[in-house]
């Protein structure tokens, strides 16, 4: 079946700011704009860009039971927060592997926005039940450590704290404001209605923000060491193998995955997510394979770039527990032979930006 071309609404005002489009999981998207990734990326590390990313799904659960329907599929635990909180969180299959990560927006004792991945939302919607509203609104990520300030300049508010959401009002609009994002640093995001948003990413930009595109998001998103998935999430990995087992509830009763997981605590985890640097201006490259210097095989590189900030080549990757630290790691390209260096991840120090 061919892949429908489905354009966000603010298609027309990318377009018109010179952006080169790209597909992704069937949405015409921005890849970059005129100044290119390099410079997008730089400009959210050290002021603010925003993203459109109305790409990803939104879908409402409300009534009496949704919190008891949450908590039953997804792994965290939603008794941590409550209404005006946003939590990070997975939806599993039976296997224990990630079917999705997800942000959960809990807007009012009984009203709930399910953020999953774009191509995931029917995933989603299929374990929850719920409303997808993905179409009614878009979602515009304001991301640096000047963000709140362009926000507070062009709506009168600079956001809730990280991890918190509010409601948002915009050119007479009714929407939502959570302190969240995929960099890794400060940032916001807003949903609200599609004539308000466009509005509002135009404002943003005409103040100064970089309009930035998904290159942009994908090497600030590895740089601060966050899954995605596809690569370090989905089909045959856990939380565990990603090194998320925080997100993982043991404590609350039985949701989808929960006894797989604890085979897998019970007989160790294998393979495990680690970070890798080249040292070098090489970058690593997803599906790149580790080698020792005796030819072993000790895993793989599941995304891997340029790192703007530290200049030189990153990468995430799954090794076997035995090869973890190891000093003697390669990734073989034809003749040619790339050294890797574990490194400790997220890639730069966020906090002290």
């Amino acid at each position: 079946m061919a892949v429908v071309d489905k354009r966000t609404a603010l298609y027309g005002t990318h377009l018109d700011l010179g952006a080169k489009m790209t597909k992704f999981s069937g949405f015409s998207m921005p890849l970059s704009y005129d100044k290119g990734t390099i410079e997008e990326h730089l400009a959210v590390r050290r002021a603010s860009g925003v993203f459109d990313v109305s790409h990803l799904g939104t879908v409402e659960i409300s009534g009496d039971d949704a919190f008891d329907r949450l908590q039953a599929q997804l792994t965290n635990d939603l008794r941590k927060i409550g209404p005006g909180r946003t939590q990070y969180t997975h939806l599993l299959d039976e296997t224990g592997s990630v079917v999705d990560d997800i942000i959960v927006w809990w807007l009012e004792e009984q009203l709930f926005h399910v953020m999953p991945n774009a191509a995931n939302t029917d995933n989603v919607t299929g374990a929850i039940g719920g409303q997808d509203i993905t179409g009614s609104r878009v979602v515009i990520a304001i991301q640096g450590p000047a963000a709140r300030a362009a926000l507070a300049a062009v709506a009168g508010t600079s956001g809730p704290l990280h991890n918190h959401v509010a409601a948002f009002d915009f050119a007479g609009a009714a929407g939502y404001v959570a302190g969240t994002g995929y960099t890794g640093g400060d940032g916001i995001e807003v949903e609200i209605g599609v004539e308000a948003g466009i509005e509002l990413f135009r404002a943003l930009i005409k103040h100064g923000v970089a309009p930035c595109g998904l290159g942009a998001r994908d090497t600030l998103r590895l740089e601060a060491g966050l899954p995605l998935h596809g690569h370090e999430l989905g089909g045959g990995i856990t939380p565990l193998n990603a090194n998320l087992g925080w997100v993982v509830a043991f404590g609350k009763e039985g949701f989808p995955g929960k006894e797989a997981l604890l085979r897998q605590k019970e007989h160790g985890v294998d393979p495990i997510l680690a970070g890798f640097a080249t040292g070098s201006r090489q970058p690593l490259r997803d599906g790149d394979r580790l080698f020792g210097e005796d030819g072993t095989e000790a895993g793989w590189i599941s995304s891997g770039g340029f790192s703007p900030m530290r200049r030189e080549g990153i990468g995430l990757g799954f090794v076997h527990p035995d090869s973890r630290g190891r000093q003697d790691l390669t990734v073989v390209r034809g003749d040619r032979k790339v050294p890797v260096q574990p490194v400790p991840y997220p890639f730069v120090d966020l906090k002290s930006r």
